[in-house]
């Protein structure tokens, strides 16, 4: 056994630009540079994991600091060449900054600049993952970065490049690094399986490439664990699906097919087969909505694009274009929601197999929805009143004809059936349920309400609503609701209190000259007579003459006169600070109202003994006595 084992990666890492995989943009622009001599003194490269940003970097500084350069053919072979292969810190400084991250470590770097380099022509500084400098190491770089001395370079990489300060990125020549293709990734893995005499199919070496998200060191690290296997057979790719802890696409549609035919029982079984044989809840929900995504490809994407965006080869692809027509796309979108969610769920619980298995059961019933059709024909019945609720609902191909509103005369109806062609069918009829019986179509014709009666002059009471609508103040109103009308007619309007002080209120105040203004309003004429006193004798008998002047006014003159009368339940609406002045009205009067009246005798109560104010007061206010 040989202690100087070399992993494939750093056997097989690129050493000159040619031998870059991908990245043909990049591998252009610093060709040119190199060619024309145009040497920038920072260059920042970004882009994700094994793309291969240090090993361009180390690439350009051989190129630099070879004795033939600088050239794009470094020999590989003189001692600035050879020094950078094996990582010898000489004129090339490779450093880690998630390890060297302090003000002081980038102090360090800067005090040995103004050394000239050894070997080679350039003093390069390579300072891999830079965005993990701190904010006081990056100024400390800021102003030498800006203008290092002539021999110096630095070439800055990281994954991360938005954590890198923009006074940083704007000193530098940046060049963004793509994920490498599958199919670049595939052909190289290939040729080192080639050179290596590893026995493995294009399949395990898609399936390979596939996982590997673009990166090629991860691609050439499992190809690298993957070769022990292939010493006395074939590496397949459910060899790969192994070591990946990935279940296979076998035992995977046969789960999405008991999902997609609610069969819980059964996708349960199947479960139980996947997690006994080694396989994390989340590590099969993954799986899972990786299949569901690439039915969801399968099923909107074109079929000479399939093989590239899902990774799988023709065998598979048809066995998934079996499954896309089962299911629409609004239903395979919302079984990858629901994965997602049971993902989280997973991630967070202590018992990831309870979750695991309700969420199974929770997909397999998900298909029973109706698809996005049915639904929309059924919300187009109900919203039509066609159907109930309760019953279910048939496919609706055209929206029923509009019910005819009852008001319309049948006249109208049979005119419009002779004029105008019927090109809907008819409606279908409703169910003989309760609820389906109470729903009423949404196009009968709107009838107004009725007008109220205009009331005669026998009726004291609504015309003294009507005047009650004419008093422009709620406070005067409200507390006008404590008289009693004896006569309105245009002659002579009279209203009585049977509290002197209320009597007061109005006849001493501008109150009175708000009754007056009503009453002109009223009978459309000026000067009315309002007569505000106590209750007489014979009030009663004056109140039942008729108030012939209203009645005989001109019927042009009524409608400016009574307005639609006020029901007598209705209360003003009082702002707060009017309603806080008629209920000390009302209560001072009720106040003295109450003295006048004799006192109940104190040994026996059997109920409380309410006076007119009292009861008008707690009608009004909508009160209650507190005990």
């Amino acid at each position: 056994m040989s202690g100087n084992y070399v992993p494939l990666y750093r056997k097989y890492r690129p050493q000159t630009l040619e031998q870059l995989v991908g990245q043909e943009h990049i591998k252009k622009t610093l060709t040119s540079a190199i060619e024309l001599g145009k040497i920038a003194h920072a260059f920042l490269f970004t882009g994700p994991r094994g793309t291969g940003k240090t090993s361009t970097a180390r690439i350009l500084a051989k190129s630099l600091n070879c004795k033939n350069g600088p050239t794009i053919h470094p020999c590989g072979e003189c001692e600035s060449c050879r020094d950078i292969t094996n990582s010898v810190p000489i004129d090339v400084i490779e450093i880690d900054a998630a390890s060297n991250r302090k003000v002081e470590d980038t102090q360090n770097i800067l005090e040995k600049i103004q050394y000239v380099p050894v070997n080679g022509k350039y003093k390069i500084y390579i300072i891999d993952e830079v965005h993990m400098l701190t904010n006081h190491a990056f100024n400390a770089l800021l102003k030498t970065l800006e203008e290092p001395p002539e021999n110096v370079i630095f070439i800055l990489a990281t994954t991360e490049v938005h954590k890198v300060l923009d006074t940083i990125k704007s000193r530098c020549q940046r060049f963004d690094f793509r994920r490498i293709t599958t199919e670049d990734i595939v052909k190289h893995l290939r040729y080192i399986s080639d050179n290596e005499k590893i026995n493995i199919s294009d399949d395990a070496l898609f399936a390979i490439a596939k996982n590997s998200a673009g990166g090629m060191r991860d691609s050439i690290s499992l190809l690298d664990q993957l070769s022990l296997l292939g010493v006395s057979k074939e590496v397949t790719v459910d060899d790969v699906n192994a070591i990946l802890g990935r279940i296979s696409f076998d035992t995977l549609n046969k789960l999405s097919g008991k999902i997609i035919a609610s069969s819980p029982n059964e996708a349960i079984e199947i479960l139980n087969e996947i997690y006994n044989a080694g396989n994390e809840p989340l590590q099969i929900l993954t799986n899972l909505s990786e299949y569901f995504k690439n039915l969801l490809i399968i099923k909107t994407c074109r079929k000479e694009l399939l093989p590239e965006l899902t990774g799988l080869n023709e065998p598979q692809i048809a066995e998934m274009l079996k499954q896309k027509d089962q299911l629409e796309t609004q239903q395979i979108v919302f079984l990858l929601e629901r994965i997602t969610y049971y993902i989280k769920e997973v991630k967070l619980a202590t018992n990831q197999h309870l979750w695991l298995e309700v969420g199974m059961i929770d997909l397999a019933n998900m298909t029973e929805n109706t698809t996005l059709l049915d639904l929309q024909n059924r919300v187009k019945a109900l919203e039509n009143g066609s159907v109930s609720v309760s019953q279910p609902v048939r496919p609706v191909i055209q929206p029923p004809q509009p019910a005819v509103s009852a008001s319309k005369p049948v006249e109208n109806i049979q005119k419009s059936t002779e004029t105008e062609p019927v090109t809907r069918p008819a409606p279908i009829p409703p169910a003989e349920s309760p609820a389906a019986q109470t729903v009423k179509p949404d196009t009968e014709e709107f009838t107004p309400p009725p007008m109220s009666k205009k009331p005669d002059g026998n009726d004291i009471n609504t015309l003294w609503q009507t005047l009650l609508v004419n008093i422009k103040s709620p406070a005067t109103k409200a507390l006008l609701h404590l008289a009693t009308p004896v006569k309105i007619a245009e002659d002579e309007v009279v209203i009585t209190f049977k509290n002197d002080k209320l009597v007061s209120q109005i006849n001493d105040t501008n109150k009175k000259q708000m009754l007056i203004d009503a009453a002109n309003t009223m009978f459309n004429q000026q000067n009315s007579k309002v007569i505000v006193r106590l209750p007489q004798s014979g009030d009663a008998a004056l109140a039942s003459v008729p108030a012939a002047a209203v009645s005989s006014a001109p019927l042009e003159e009524k409608k400016n006169i009574i307005s639609e009368p006020v029901k007598s339940s209705e209360q003003p609406k009082l702002q707060p600070e009017e309603a806080v002045q008629a209920q000390e009205e009302i209560l001072e009067a009720a106040e003295i109202d109450n003295s006048e009246q004799p006192e109940a005798p104190k040994a026996k109560k059997p109920e409380r003994m309410e006076t007119d104010q009292e009861k008008m007061v707690l009608e009004l206010f909508d009160g209650k006595y507190i005990e």
